[in-house]
């Protein structure tokens, strides 16, 4: 298999940055894969902070265990700022995967 495929295929089924490390491009192995962990960072952190709010609400009695209750709770939970920050964050981290990917293959090109 060509060095390209390879890097290529690391950074899509891996994570950004894997295929730089396989061509032994460190700093850019390191940007992306910063960029993408602090994308998924924030997305985590979002959703561990609105799941610990939700629950503590239905363990104090506020939400009953119904399913439609505790979505709509989600969603009222959500702000539009929390939003945006998880939109943003979204992209942050799509974007670092297709450039890995790209930048993978057409560095592993060069070699």
């Amino acid at each position: 298999m060509k060095h390209s495929i390879k890097a290529a295929l690391l950074s899509a089924l891996v994570f950004p940055g894997a295929g730089h490390l396989l061509l032994k491009k460190y700093p850019a192995a390191a940007a992306l894969a910063t960029a993408a962990g602090v994308g998924a960072y924030v997305l985590i952190a979002q959703a561990f902070d609105t799941a610990l709010t939700i629950s503590a609400k239905i363990e104090n009695g506020e939400i009953p265990l119904d399913p439609v209750q505790i979505i709509t709770a989600i969603n009222q939970h959500t702000s539009i700022a929390q939003s945006q920050t998880a939109s943003i964050a979204t992209w942050v981290i799509i974007i670092a995967w297709v450039i890995g990917i790209v930048d993978a293959y057409r560095l592993g090109d060069r070699e």
